[in-house]
């Protein structure tokens, strides 16, 4: 497989000549430590310096689309590695993403690459509840997102902070999928039931894990670090009856900033992503990613929407119902 990356980024350095830049800068919202090995990967084969931007786990996805947003007429980013898709939309809408054809997206699915060729999805996790097996006991597990509300799980469950990284996502998402009027009253139940706000998706892995929670809100990639460390916890994919809307799975996204400062290495490091490589690296690794390119014959240690009833989500409403969702999460849902 990393004979395909190589072979990719080494055709396309050909093609430009001597317009080649040997380093190019990405701001990356997925964890360091799953991110880092690919990007270290390409700068391996490519000899093209990788110069990563991360942030802190608090703001995550929001503060490198704020950071680019703000650099608008002077880019410093050339890649925005984005670990989830609405942020990805809300810099296109803005006119700040450079359209560019990638080969190694040719085998994706539709529904997960821009028709302008703006952004690309890949490497997908999924949106699970992770319960302490110790604390549940003989109880029968939490099957739903609605089991926040339930007055036998009152203080018991936690989520992260929903103005940033994947569940401000989640957020959006259920304001497109479940109407705002019902994803309002959700989350205003969920207030009310005493659900606990932590500050990002791996802090709600580790409050379950320690026992402070019995269980919560979470990504695949935070749960399966969790359980391959030996914890008392195992993943419910939520949502799966027949009148229920099914799981929503988040993909990893990938675009180029307009007007970056190095755009033919920004174009290698799109094409060396969306490579069999990468996505098989992503799958083997600590996260556990969720391959979309269908070459890749790597298994994730977790359920895929080809195991599991997935929500369907129409991201580009979701993203258009952004603002919205972030301003009553802001003004009710997270005061006092």
């Amino acid at each position: 497989m990393r004979s395909v990356a190589l072979g990719v980024a080494l055709f396309f350095g050909a093609a430009v000549g001597c317009q080649r830049s040997d380093e190019v800068v990405v701001y990356t919202a997925l964890d360091r430590e799953f991110s880092e090995p690919v990007l270290q990967r390409f700068q391996e084969d490519t000899e093209i310096k990788a110069l990563p931007k991360y942030d802190v786990e608090s703001t995550k996805t929001v503060g490198l689309t704020q950071a680019i947003i703000s650099e608008a007429n002077r880019p410093r980013c050339d890649v925005f590695w984005n670990n989830e898709i609405l942020n990805t939309l809300r810099l296109k809408k803005l006119g700040l993403l450079e359209a560019y054809d990638s080969p190694a997206a040719a085998p994706y699915p539709p529904t997960f690459k821009s028709k302008d060729n703006t952004w690309f999805g890949f490497a997908g996790r999924g949106r699970i509840l992770l319960v302490n097996k110790e604390l549940l006991g003989e109880q029968e597990p939490p099957t739903s997102i609605q089991d926040f509300v339930q007055e036998r799980y009152k203080g018991k469950c936690a989520i992260a902070k929903p103005l940033f990284g994947t569940t401000a996502t989640h957020v959006a998402c259920l304001f497109a999928t479940l109407g705002e009027q019902t994803a309002k009253e959700l989350l205003l139940a969920m207030k009310a039931n005493d659900v606990q706000v932590l500050g990002g998706n791996k802090q709600v892995a580790e409050a379950v894990s320690s026992g402070r929670i019995l269980f919560g809100l979470t990504d695949t990639d935070d749960a399966i670090v969790e359980i391959e460390k030996g914890r008392p916890v195992e993943i419910v994919y939520p949502d799966q009856g027949e009148s229920e809307p099914g799981m929503l799975f988040i993909p990893n996204t990938v675009a180029i900033i307009r007007g970056g400062p190095n755009p033919q290495s920004a174009r290698q490091l799109v094409d060396y992503v969306l490579s069999p490589d990468s996505e098989t690296m992503l799958a083997a690794g600590g996260s556990s990613q969720i391959p979309l390119n269908p070459e890749v014959i790597a298994r994730p240690r977790v359920k895929t929407p080809a195991e599991v009833k997935a929500m369907q989500v129409d991201f580009e409403a979701a993203a258009e119902h952004w603002e919205a969702a972030m301003k009553f999460v802001e003004a009710e849902f997270l005061s006092p």
